[in-house]
């Protein structure tokens, strides 16, 4: 179950955030009028939010480790052992010592808890508020800020590993330090990677599904949970956002058997890049291209009704 917290919440420091202070009218489910609900779905990294996290790989004669950035990594991880700048690496998916262990949350000691040390997501996020804004808001930034704002069912679904109080903890962050006005109105938080979230929801009890796999699987789950929640009205409207090619590709094959199962609801997918984006429908059998944007455009996210 997602706990809700409360916040003290502090003025942003930067100059380009002081337009969220000011006074702006909550607008209304575009099909609030036929009772529908707008929910929105989440990637985090380079989706909602530029981290500087690092994904580790091993090369494969002497075990040195070199970094990626999470971006790297999209680009790159489907080729990572085989060809490209870095066939000569491996992946090595051990928890505590492997390539994502920074997306994990590790086993704190005593004294770890007595120092008070944080996860690495929070003392990322914490490193990244401390920058200008503009260099750590991603894409869908804006969109998450104004599906936040409007208090819309919102699910992130993560491939990071925490524990689904860190990911919170971490938005809460965000939240405290000015950057959003309050905590998101979630429906789901799925960080798919997690060993307990992969076997007791997603149903990977072999831990062998793929990320992509494991978010098609939150994305089902999170439509269920919102028509149990909020009741299954044909004007209903889902949409995810993601970065990765890979996860674009399946989350719109999961939407497609969506839409064949609820025919009358709308489903879209916007696939973000470092400077543009691309918002699809989903139809029953194929896709159609809505709208693209460009980075200058990315400010008006918050005012295109996305979903």
């Amino acid at each position: 179950m997602v706990k809700i917290r409360l916040s003290r919440k502090r003025v942003p420091k930067n100059q380009a955030q002081l337009e969220f202070n000011l006074e702006r009218p909550i607008e209304k489910d575009r099909n609030h009028h036929l009772g529908g609900r707008s929910f929105y779905f989440f990637d985090f990294d380079d989706n909602v939010a530029y981290l500087t996290t690092p994904i580790v790989i091993f090369n494969k004669e002497t075990a040195a480790e070199r970094t990626l950035s999470s971006g790297e990594w999209a680009r790159y991880h489907q080729n990572i052992g085989h060809s490209g700048p870095f066939a000569d690496y491996f992946v090595d998916y051990n928890d505590e010592t492997g390539s994502f262990r920074y997306f994990r949350d590790q086993k704190h000691s005593f004294i770890d808890k007595v120092v008070r040390r944080k996860q690495t997501f929070l003392s990322d996020i914490e490193k990244a508020l401390e920058q200008a804004d503009y260099s750590w808001k991603a894409p869908s930034w804006n969109c998450f800020y104004h599906a936040t704002y409007n208090k819309r069912p919102t699910s992130v679904i993560t491939a990071r590993g925490h524990h689904k109080e860190t990911i919170q903890e971490g938005i809460d962050l965000i939240v405290r330090t000015g950057h959003l006005p309050h905590n998101p109105n979630y429906l789901s938080i799925y960080p798919v990677t997690n060993p307990q979230v992969r076997i007791n929801e997603l149903k990977d009890p072999e831990l062998k599904h793929s990320v992509a796999d494991l978010k098609r699987a939150a994305i089902s789950q999170s439509v269920e949970k919102a028509l149990q929640l909020y009741g299954n009205n044909s004007h209903h409207r889902f949409g995810m956002s993601d970065d990765d090619p890979r996860n674009v590709e399946l989350i719109t094959e999961e939407m497609k058997v969506l839409k064949r199962k609820y025919p009358n609801m709308a489903f879209f997918v916007i696939q973000t890049f470092e400077d543009s984006y691309v918002k699809t429908e989903v139809l029953e059998t194929k896709t159609r291209t809505i709208k693209k944007g460009h980075k200058a455009l990315s400010e008006e996210i918050s005012q295109l009704s996305l979903i």
